[in-house]
């Protein structure tokens, strides 16, 4: 239980991220589309019970059945129940991603259809798993469907890499030559490798685990915070749209040569007498423009900022 006690700990943690980031979010967003929002309140809900149902389980061990050792070996209903909410939290999470996806491909449905199957795959392998759990009530039968359980890893971390690796092309491909726009692709590539690796490592830890250590709870200590992971990444992605945006600078220099050496006085609308004194015959006029974006697609954003926002996840 050592290792499962950790697990639950460091959920916890990671749920103190998740609540943070929830409410940066609402914070600085008030504008997305309502589906963004509902998209967001529904992740933290899940995320929430979640870390009920494991804090639930290590305490019905721990702390009510303290020096009541057979106990131990008996399965609690919120040990099971966390991996179907863990498994709904990662398929709202993944069938974000593969939006963007969509979006990004320009509604290639071979592309996003290869990313959805394995993502739908994931899914049913937590369904078949539970469907088989929740007859059982010893970790001994448990142990008789440990095949099922490495699969909802193996899935999981084939499934986010994926996704990270066809994001990441995508964007490659989308690079114009612009530095400015060059530089935020770059950021956008690193930021998905960023949340993405991260799911798929810890995925491939648990399958490590359990393969190598059937015998032990290592391998929960992984699978609790897996589900935690798929919520920050999340919003992560949806918190760093403002930091990914940053304002557009154009610069031109116009030169204009052979112009006359002049000494009249002219007069402005307001009727002020401007003397021009001393003026060479080569003028150089410098003009920088700053432009500004800070906008969401809700705002009405023009097409071009669309393109962006949709390089930006959002």
């Amino acid at each position: 239980m050592g290792a499962t006690y950790i697990g639950v700990v460091l959920s916890a943690a990671l749920w103190g991220v998740t609540f943070l980031q929830t409410w940066y979010y609402y914070r600085e967003y008030p504008s997305d589309p309502w589906h963004f929002k509902l998209l967001v309140g529904s992740v933290f809900m899940l995320d929430t019970l979640h870390q009920i149902f494991i804090s639930h389980t290590i305490y019905l061990y721990l702390v009510t059945n303290y020096f009541n050792p057979p106990f131990l070996g008996e399965v609690t209903w919120s040990i099971l129940a966390e991996v179907l909410v863990a498994g709904l939290v990662a398929l709202i999470v993944q069938s974000f991603f593969i939006s963007r996806i969509y979006t990004l491909s320009k509604k290639n449905m071979f592309l996003t259809g290869g990313v959805a199957v394995l993502v739908v795959a994931q899914f049913m392998t937590v369904l078949v798993y539970c469907s088989k759990a929740f007859r059982m009530t010893t970790y001994v039968e448990i142990a008789t469907i440990k095949g099922w359980s490495m699969s909802i890893n193996a899935t999981t971390a084939a499934s986010d890499l994926a996704i990270a690796l066809v994001l990441c092309g995508l964007l490659h491909n989308s690079r114009t030559g612009f530095r400015r726009s060059d530089t935020m692709i770059n950021k956008l590539i690193l930021f998905t490798v960023n949340t993405g690796v991260l799911t798929s490592v810890d995925a491939i830890c648990s399958l490590a685990t359990i393969a190598a250590l059937p015998n032990s709870f290592v391998y929960i200590c992984f699978f609790f915070a897996l589900g935690r992971l798929y919520a920050n990444s999340l919003l992560a992605t949806l918190n760093a749209r403002a930091s990914l945006r940053s304002p557009s600078e154009d610069a031109s220099s116009i030169s204009l040569t052979g112009m006359p050496r002049q000494n009249n006085s002219s007069t402005n609308a307001l009727g002020t007498s401007l003397q021009s004194r001393g003026i060479t015959n080569n003028i150089a006029i410098k003009i920088d423009t700053t432009k500004e974006f800070n906008r969401d697609i809700s705002d009405g954003a023009s097409e071009n900022d669309r393109k962006h926002d949709d390089s930006g996840f959002v």
